[in-house]
């Protein structure tokens, strides 16, 4: 059966999108259109490229993720640290995660977005200089950029530039210099997108959101200023989903709570990798197991 598919950030947590994906696979679903934030961009870029689950699982198993962090020995450093960040905007570049993203895609004869089936894929970012929330490759338009001609690979890095740990993609256009960075920002959980477009309801669409559904969503325990910043970031990035999710009554979204990992764990053990991916199995099995398509 033909679906459209959501899937939300989450950093390392995206482990588990990947599960979610292997059950709808042996389910027999197919993707027609895709959407997702950050690593949820990540994951349905690699769908809509061709990838099966079975291969999204032996390029993870392959792959030492920290290595797409563009590090080096000097950067441990608590103050080179602080200076990157003030002067680079980042501690991470995000040149190793596009690069990876690209090598992936161009073995599947993936470059620009002129190779994918047209509407097929949509990310999200966002344009801090302009402050607004960026539907790539459509907005592209915006700036004076033909979106057939963008690489894809680079509108992932610009969805998932999470601030602070990925330097901001610098987008040159007409209209200058705009910083972009992660989009979850401004979405984390774009289900929004399609289902404007669905009036017809041509296919069902179908969410993967990596927390709590609405009722089960614990009160955020604010003690100190890291906790206020976790709490900020957080409501900045799931209120207008959130509030977009509670009249669609959540009937059409897997949810994975993944609070037990950090966004920014990337020396994650293998096992752990593992159990994450199950997990999102797990829960995307359970979910089928009631939806009505």
């Amino acid at each position: 059966m033909d679906i459209d598919g959501v899937f939300s950030g989450g950093g390392i947590k995206g482990l588990a999108l990947i599960g979610a994906y292997q059950a709808l696979e042996e389910k027999g679903y197919k993707f027609k259109r895709l959407a997702g934030t950050s690593a949820g961009a990540v994951i349905a870029a690699f769908i809509a490229a061709g990838y099966s689950s079975r291969e999204l699982l032996k390029i993870m198993d392959d792959i030492e993720i920290s290595k797409l962090l563009d590090s080096n020995a000097i950067i441990s450093l608590p103050i080179i640290k602080w200076f990157r960040v003030y002067y680079r905007l980042g501690l991470y570049k995000g040149v190793a995660l596009e690069s990876w993203v690209e090598e992936k895609l161009k073995a599947r004869g993936i470059y620009t977005f002129a190779d994918l089936p047209p509407n097929s894929l949509r990310v999200i970012a966002s344009d801090l200089s302009n402050g607004r929330l960026l539907v790539l490759p459509d907005d592209l338009e915006k700036y004076g950029i033909a979106k057939e001609t963008f690489p894809v690979a680079r509108a992932i890095r610009m969805s998932a530039s999470l601030p602070y740990f990925f330097e901001p993609v610098k987008l040159r256009s007409l209209e200058g210099i705009s910083f972009m960075v992660d989009g979850g920002v401004l979405s984390n959980f774009p289900i929004w997108l399609f289902d404007r477009e669905n009036l017809k309801k041509v296919r069902p669409v179908i969410g993967v959101k990596l927390s709590h559904d609405l009722v089960g969503k614990p009160k955020k325990q604010i003690r100190n200023a890291i906790d206020m910043y976790e709490a900020l970031f957080t409501t900045m990035k799931d209120a207008h989903d959130s509030r977009y999710i509670s009249r669609k009554l959540e009937k059409n979204i897997i949810f994975i709570p993944t609070e037990g990992v950090l966004t920014t764990e990337f020396g994650l053990t293998p096992e752990k990798r593992a159990e994450l991916i199950q997990y999102g199995k797990s829960k995307a099995e359970a979910f089928l197991q009631k939806w009505p398509y």
